[in-house]
Formats: C-alpha cells, sequence, structure tokens
C-alpha cells in the first residue's frame, strides 16, 4: 500500500481514538517492516528490541513472507476465493489483497484488527475496492468477528474460505486461552476451508527468544509471545496440514521472496497452513 492524502485525512480522524502513549501491535510491527505509520513510543519500543535482538526486523519480515507465499498457495493451488485476515496489522507492500488479485481479481478479502487506525488506513485505501474491507473487531472474540456487517457482506461462511492469523495468536496471554480461541474459529470453517498460523516461536535452544519475549512483555505486548512448536500446532488440532507442515517460515514452500535464508534466527518464526476436511 502507499500512502495518499486520504489516508493521512482518515488516520487524523481517528487520532481521538489512538494511545500514542503504549505501544501498539500493529505500529511496532509496521515500524519494524519499514512503514510509516507509528508514533516515538512504537520506535522506542522496536528499538529496544532491535537493540536486545538484531534479527528483530528479519524475523517480522519472514513473518511477512510467510503470510504472502500462504496466500499465493490458497489462491493459486487450493482455488480458495475467500479471506478472513485477523490481526491484519497496518498498511504496508503485499498486503492480502494485492497479492490474492494478482492470481484472481474476484478474491474477497475482510481485514480484521482492533486498532483503530488500522480501520482509518484500511478505509480510506479500499473506499473504491467492492471485494475488500476493514473491520475493527478482536481476536479474542469470534463470535463478534462473524457478526460483522462487512464480514457477512463479503464472506460465504457457507463455502470455502480462508482464516488468516499472522504473527497475532502470539500476543494472546494464557488466561485469554489462545487454543480456545483457535478452536472457535476453526469451528466457523466450513469443509474445504483452510486456517494459516504464524508468529514467533522457541526453538527451544536459542537464547534469543526469551531475551525477545521479555522486550514484549516490558512494553505490554505480551508475555508469551514466543510459546513453543507443540503449543501451536495445537491451533491445527482436526485439520489436515498443508507439506511440509507446521515449519520455520522461510521452510515452508521457500522462495527468493524469504530475507537472508540461512540466517540461523529463522526457526524463530514457524508457521502452518491446514485443510478443513
Amino acid at each position: 500500500m502507499t500512502d495518499s492524502a486520504g489516508q493521512a485525512g482518515a488516520a487524523a480522524s481517528a487520532e481521538a481514538a489512538i494511545d500514542t502513549e503504549t505501544p501498539a501491535i500493529s505500529r511496532v510491527y509496521d515500524f519494524l517492516l519499514g512503514g510509516k505509520h507509528h508514533y516515538d513510543v512504537d520506535r522506542i519500543a522496536s528499538n529496544a528490541m532491535i537493540q536486545a535482538v538484531p534479527e528483530t526486523k528479519l524475523l517480522a519480515s519472514a513473518n511477512r513472507a510467510f503470510v504472502r507465499r500462504s496466500v499465493q498457495y490458497l489462491v493459486g493451488e487450493a482455488g480458495i476465493r475467500q479471506f478472513l485476515d485477523i490481526g491484519s496489522g497496518l498498511p504496508a507492500t503485499g498486503n492480502v489483497h494485492e497479492v490474492a488479485e494478482e492470481l484472481n481479481p474476484d478474491v474477497r478479502v475482510v481485514y480484521v484488527d482492533k486498532d483503530p487506525i488500522v480501520l482509518a488506513y484500511g478505509r480510506a485505501l479500499l473506499s473504491k475496492n467492492d471485494n475488500t474491507s476493514v473491520v475493527t473487531a478482536d481476536l479474542r472474540d469470534p463470535d463478534a468477528i462473524f457478526a460483522e456487517p462487512e464480514v457477512k457482506r463479503l464472506l460465504d461462511t457457507s463455502e470455502p474460505f480462508a482464516i488468516l492469523l499472522g504473527g497475532v495468536m502470539m500476543h494472546l496471554e494464557q488466561h485469554e486461552d489462545p487454543e480456545g480461541v483457535a478452536a472457535k474459529l476453526r469451528d466457523r470453517l466450513p469443509s474445504g476451508g483452510y486456517l494459516m498460523h504464524s508468529g514467533c516461536s522457541d526453538p527451544g535452544d536459542d537464547p534469543r527468544a526469551p531475551e525477545l519475549n521479555r522486550i514484549f512483555e516490558q512494553f505490554q505486548m505480551g508475555s508469551r509471545c514466543f510459546p513453543t512448536y507443540d503449543e501451536q500446532i495445537r491451533y491445527f488440532d482436526g485439520l489436515e496440514l498443508i507439506e511440509p507442515g507446521f515449519v520455520p517460515a522461510n521452510q515452508w514452500r521457500a522462495g527468493l521472496d524469504f530475507p537472508d535464508p540461512d540466517n540461523p534466527a529463522h526457526p524463530m518464526v514457524a508457521g502452518g497452513v491446514a485443510r478443513k476436511p
């Protein structure tokens, strides 16, 4: 996505609803990806991460690359034409609808994020795209997401669709029941639907993972941002994982778009795609 006067105006109108004193996950992610939609507090948090773990930007880019490749698979090979991108974040190059529309211009996409600035920028950008929309809702309340009028307008949930969880489940606390949230989302999928999940992971032998998790917790962005592979694979319970399974993100149908593919930090980001029988 690119900046525009419309985006800037819409974002300004949402300013009153934006907390600029606390880092926001979407804005920190935007900074790490080289975006422009962030505040001083987000830059401070991001730089603390980079100082502690210099590969932090690499991890964000690797997650983004995995999301793009999973969408290419879902549209190009699995034939999916409907997407619900939960925790979509702020506008960035290679968004889901852009990747999908290169393969099929009829794909429909609903972006979901709880940050009001995402709604402001998204609606400005997508004002002329009838097949794509953005809503403000919270991952922790799947029922509310599916009750959104724009979700009902764009997605026929009786037909196969894909739920995308790119780097968002990692920010749920244990008391928020991430496995239960994933189960509710899986239950919404019809036969032939897909769940994509990616996020930071603790490979068990890398001290950078707990160190970066400490920074996330310090800046109030989650205390369990690096769950183990075994914890995360449960999100796919009852589904059929697509080869090569739930693996380090740069090993999933690897392509030239993965940044620094041989970097040893890559096991700290994992991803997978699964189909509901």
